[in-house]
């Protein structure tokens, strides 16, 4: 199995003070979809090991430990009553009783483990609590797994700003390629090298950053073919309370646009959050200063308010009293598909100005790592046929969200489940690839991937092999070395062996744009991820399969 590396037993040397009991015989697993299995429980630095001892069976389940995002345990106490045995018998006694461990999973899995001997329980969970939650980015698996199937010499990644420069010969007449970021100075969650307009030099863009949120200057992060148009994104301008310029900002988003010609900005905030971000220091572009350009507000809910959004929703979907006006209601307060609609109606507004208007677009927020992110993905799926493909959505993927500063390790730290009070985690990424979903649905011809990979990118940035995910951004990626030390998970999903399952087999491409529908009743519970371990759905995951397979055949009957 490639999952190990060689030096396995380097492994449990490191992480060996966190392990006092390794192997566990007669432990009973449940799990979902299945009949409980009885077996031997194994926990190493970065994965628990059942292998079912049943006979005629060699089924073995290997479960990343950062997938667990919390256990519950129950164990017969008998501590507080160690007085009235002997030690031999109390010792005895202690060993005689059983307990349980409940792990719920960020893949929304939940298993339970039924295991002999309290105090062996009570060792596995203690074992389990922290090696699930180690903070060390470089003590986490991927710098661990080595895959037979891939090489540490292959290219890492997919997609650059260099890139995409260079496929992009229409934007070399006004933009051009700068390195003023190459050691991180300017914007710590920006790649090195950007795209920005051609009259704008590097001191003018060092003197945007200082005007920025987090040093997040307007770069460019789309070009339309159609009509020379872009879509900008940033972080929000540091105007503060005392209505601060910034000329060399000015200039550089007049530079954006034709002197005779006019741009919007979308502003992922409402018109009050706005003012209430001015009296913290934060702000927006007033109409005096940025009189070329047109400002709309389209308040995205984040952070917080996001996850427990999530929470809700994860809750609604495990209620078991199949009581059908509980389910609504729940499914209403969660107010998850709110998010959903909001999301797919402002990506929307976003590419109509630039597609039907014929006008460039600045996004951002506040910082401009989240909801900017998220609307300016969804449009360039919308407009850009090449962000269709499979290849082409990996490399949008790695542009938009790795390369553009996502800070996975702190949005990704727990899921749904987790008991620990909430700090940074929320579900953007996931919330991305809900609401490509619904496009994926709403259009079944027009997206090159399947369900498939929706799915696993949505786990895979909770918990992976790979180091495509890890870290906050680039420069954190490069002092830990991920690139040199790490696989990268794009280009697996490339792989012949897995391209097949990821590519959608009844794509037809087109040129034109696809517009989603948000009305209420166009969008739909993400059935194949927040009801996946329910045996409807799985039903139903077979039956969709049987037809993808005979899809294919049908296909490959009709080349010969």
């Amino acid at each position: 199995m490639c999952i190990m590396r060689q030096g396995h037993k380097e492994e449990l040397m490191e992480f060996s003070e966190h392990i006092k009991t390794a192997n566990v015989e007669d432990v009973v697993l449940h799990q979902p979809l299945h009949p409980p299995s009885r077996g031997t429980l194994c926990i190493t630095g970065h994965h628990l090991l059942f292998s079912d001892r049943e006979e005629n069976s060699t089924r073995q389940i290997l479960l990343l430990l950062r997938n667990i995002d919390a256990i519950e345990k129950s164990v017969e106490n008998l501590l507080g009553y160690s007085s009235l045995f002997s030690k031999a018998d109390y010792s005895k006694r202690i060993s005689g009783s059983s307990g349980t461990i409940t792990v719920k999973c960020k893949d929304l899995r939940v298993l339970q483990l039924d295991i002999p001997g309290m105090e062996q329980c009570l060792n596995i969970a203690h074992s389990i609590e922290t090696l699930s939650c180690l903070n060390d980015v470089s003590e986490m698996y991927p710098f661990f797994y080595r895959p037979s199937d891939l090489s540490s010499q292959d290219q890492w990644g997919l997609s650059s700003s260099e890139k995409y420069y260079s496929e992009h010969k229409e934007l070399h007449k006004r933009w051009r390629l700068s390195s003023v970021n190459r050691d991180y100075s300017v914007c710590p969650s920006y790649p090195p090298a950007v795209i920005v307009p051609k009259d704008i030099d590097d001191d003018t863009l060092k003197k945007v950053a200082k005007f920025r949120q987090s040093g997040r200057f307007p770069v460019l992060c789309y070009y339309h073919r159609k009509n020379g148009m872009v879509i900008m994104r940033g972080g929000q301008p540091l105007t503060g309370a005392n209505r601060k310029r910034c000329r060399e900002d000015e200039l550089l988003l007049q530079a954006v646009i034709d002197s005779s010609d006019k741009g919007y900005i979308i502003d992922t905030r409402s018109s009050q959050q706005v003012q209430q971000a001015r009296m913290t220091g934060g702000g927006f572009e007033s109409k005096s200063s940025y009189s070329c350009w047109k400002r709309l507000h389209r308040q995205m809910e984040k952070g917080k308010a996001l996850q427990e959004s999530l929470i809700k929703l994860v809750e609604a979907c495990g209620d078991e009293s199949q009581n059908m006006d509980r389910w609504l209601s729940k499914l209403e307060n969660s107010k998850w598909l709110s998010h959903v609609q909001t999301a797919l109606s402002t990506a929307g507004l976003l590419a109509e100005c630039v597609e039907r208007d014929g006008h460039s677009v600045l996004v951002h927020g506040s910082e401009g790592t989240d909801c900017t992110l998220l609307v300016s993905t969804l449009a360039q799926l919308i407009m850009d046929p090449c962000c269709r493909t499979l290849e082409g959505f990996l490399a949008l993927l790695e542009r938009e969200w790795v390369q553009a500063g996502h800070p996975f390790q702190l949005r990704c730290a727990h899921s749904a489940y987790s008991h620990v009070r909430l700090q940074q985690e929320s579900p953007v990424f996931l919330l991305l690839l809900d609401c490509v979903w619904q496009l994926w649905r709403q259009f079944p011809l027009a997206l090159g991937f399947s369900e498939a990979l929706l799915l696993r990118l949505a786990t895979e940035a909770y918990f992976s092999n790979y180091g495509t995910f890890l870290c906050n951004n680039d420069q954190e990626r490069c002092a830990l070395g991920v690139k040199e030390k790490t696989y990268c998970l794009f280009h697996s999903l490339l792989k012949p062996t897995e391209k097949e399952h990821y590519t959608n087999p009844l794509y037809e491409p087109t040129d034109l744009a696809i517009w989603p529908s948000v009305h209420p009743q166009s969008l739909q519970l993400w059935r194949g991820f927040f009801l996946r371990w329910t045996p409807q759905t799985r039903h139903l995951e077979e039956a969709q399969e049987e037809i993808r397979n005979m899809v294919i055949e049908w296909g490959k009957v009709a080349l010969s």
